[in-house]
């Protein structure tokens, strides 16, 4: 890839737009005395093209991967923002999809949108990785319809439990950064 993944410059850009501390209540129910409010990078401008640079970088050992995707609101900045930067570089041939929380009860009651053939090698996407719920949500919706998830990228990994659910279910994971590289400890699983 001929412009390298600035790794050092989304840490920046999440420690100082992203990361907030006080007392929260996670998507996984636990209490966190930080939240990584992955948003308000993934929707910037800057934080899109080095978020979708990130993703590409991480899928260049795939050539197979056809389509990026995930469960809906986490992902969906970062399927944009990496068919942006791929569309860029000449790789017009990635597409993306979404996964809905739920199936659609109206028009074609799909839970999964985007243009994907089953039998697709994909890979999934989320800003923000606690226990790998989201992810393996999309995951087991993906597999529903016949495709292959090649591997799960998130932007964050909050190193509380994700890594393992993923190798649980064997599959092969990488975060562009962890919350350590923020300066924050994980909380204990």
């Amino acid at each position: 890839m001929a412009e390298l993944f600035d790794r050092s410059r989304l840490i920046e850009l999440l420690r100082r737009d992203a990361l907030r501390t006080g007392t929260f209540t996670l998507a996984s129910g636990r209490s966190s005395h930080y939240y990584v409010d992955g948003r308000k990078v993934t929707l910037s401008a800057e934080g899109a093209a080095l978020i979708g640079l990130g993703v590409l970088t991480q899928l260049a050992d795939l050539p197979a991967v056809s389509a990026v995707g995930g469960l809906t609101m986490g992902a969906d900045p970062i399927v944009g923002a990496t068919l942006a930067v791929a569309g860029a570089r000449g790789l017009a041939n990635l597409r993306g999809f979404l996964v809905r929380k739920e199936a659609k009860g109206h028009g074609t009651g799909k839970l999964v949108e985007g243009p994907l053939e089953p039998g697709s090698a994909v890979v999934i996407v989320d800003d923000v990785a606690t226990t790998g719920g989201s992810s393996l949500q999309a995951v087991a919706a993906i597999e529903a319809i016949g495709c292959t998830v090649a591997r799960v990228i998130v932007v964050l990994d909050r190193l509380e439990g994700a890594a393992e659910a993923f190798a649980a279910k064997g599959l092969d994971f990488h975060a562009l950064v962890t919350i350590r590289d923020l300066g924050v400890e994980p909380l204990k699983p």
